[in-house]
């Protein structure tokens, strides 16, 4: 009768596996040997020989090279048939084992650790029960707030990295107390923002005005090999309670306010209802989808205002020198950073390409510690409590 594959394969059984010593049996069976006379062209006690035959004992490389001596068969042959046998009839690896590695290849679960992310525990049953804690999901699910997650690429699922990176900011944002939000409230802030882009320190200030216009900011340090810059999501039933995470992976005052004002927009738009949005190398933007390009306009117009910079590039340009790039920002109320940002950004799209990353770099102040001195931080040696 014929049968499909999907019958062959449904009733496969594995064929037995033997022990080396039914094939040493039958070998001796051809020859007319005993297990006595093995024994003795092996120079082998005959009590060795009758526990390598019984499966009691196993073919070591110096018993598989003695065995070839003697019968004429490769060493190699008996050294697979005994790991074959062993590999099916052995004892199975404790399944604590699998656990672990399955926990490992779902989270970084030892970077979780040292954040304080998640508390240790040498039992793996806890931990599991940790880690799903932390996910909001069984193991083997993701949730649905990471699984809707956009990234600023096209066609990319969350690594398992900026998967918790993104949980632990929902977790530290649903712990705040904010009024509602109002977009007409944060298009005010945004005003307010405008004119402290000249001061550096003035930015300890943008965590309490983004608070007062309903919308919840925290900055996650980037878990190690993630180049996330930003996000922004939406929190509630309804989606009404937006939220923005930073990273300040660039410890530069044009990529604080690049990235600040981008997710700012995303709010605006009302971006990341669905699912959040997951912002990576801003510094770079390529292949964005439409609500990527709509941001990214917004805050580049923010740094410096389109039509400023296209004068200042035509009267100026090609070459910008550290006093023109000055002037230009004090004559504007802009920080000169932020000037020198959109340059670098400029110029790294044309002929100099990545090199032109490397200039200006006077100007580009750092403010990772004047943000964090406000804002509710997770990272850069400030400690976090598991959970």
């Amino acid at each position: 009768m014929a049968t499909n594959e999907e019958d062959t394969v449904a009733t496969f059984v594995p064929a037995e596996v033997f022990p080396p010593g039914e094939h040493i049996r039958l070998e001796l069976n051809a020859r007319g040997w005993t297990q006595a006379d093995l024994a003795e062209v092996m120079d082998r006690p005959l009590q060795t020989v009758n526990q390598i035959i019984g499966a009691k004992k196993r073919v070591t490389e110096e018993t598989a090279k003695e065995l070839e001596a003697a019968l004429g068969i490769d060493a190699a042959f008996w050294l697979k048939v005994e790991a074959d046998y062993r590999l099916r009839h052995g004892e199975p690896a404790p399944s604590a084992i699998a656990q672990r590695a399955e926990i490992r290849r779902r989270v970084p679960l030892r970077v979780m650790i040292a954040r304080g992310w998640i508390a240790p525990t040498n039992d793996v049953g806890e931990m599991r029960k940790r880690v799903e804690q932390f996910l909001g999901s069984p193991l083997h699910e993701h949730p649905n707030f990471a699984m809707a997650a956009k990234q600023t690429a096209y066609d990319e699922e969350l690594s398992p990295e900026q998967e918790v990176w993104l949980l632990r900011a929902k977790k530290l944002a649903e712990t705040m107390l904010v009024p509602a939000f109002s977009s007409a409230k944060l298009t005010q802030t945004v005003e307010l923002l405008r004119a402290m882009r000249a001061n550096a320190e003035d930015i300890r200030l943008v965590p309490k005005l983004l608070l007062d216009a309903g919308v919840r900011f925290v900055v996650i340090e980037r878990l190690p090999g993630l180049r996330i810059d930003g996000a922004c999501f939406w929190l509630g039933t309804n989606a009404t309670k937006p939220a923005i995470t930073m990273s300040l992976r660039h410890d530069r005052i044009d990529n604080f306010w690049f990235v600040l004002r981008h997710e700012i927009e995303h709010v605006l738009q009302g971006h990341g209802k669905a699912g959040a949005i997951v912002d990576n190398d801003l510094d770079e933007p390529t292949n964005v989808r439409e609500e990527e390009r709509i941001a990214n306009a917004a805050a580049a117009e923010f740094c410096v205002p389109s039509a400023l910079l296209e004068s200042f590039i035509a009267r100026k340009g090609p070459h910008f020198s550290d006093t023109n790039i000055r002037q230009f920002a004090q004559a504007n109320g802009i920080h000169s950073g932020l000037v020198a940002g959109q340059l670098r950004n400029r110029l790294s799209q044309g002929s100099l390409g990545q090199n032109a990353w490397k200039l200006f770099t006077s100007h580009l102040e750092k403010v990772r510690h004047t943000i964090t001195s406000t804002a509710f931080v997770d990272g850069f040696g400030t400690p976090q409590s598991a959970g």
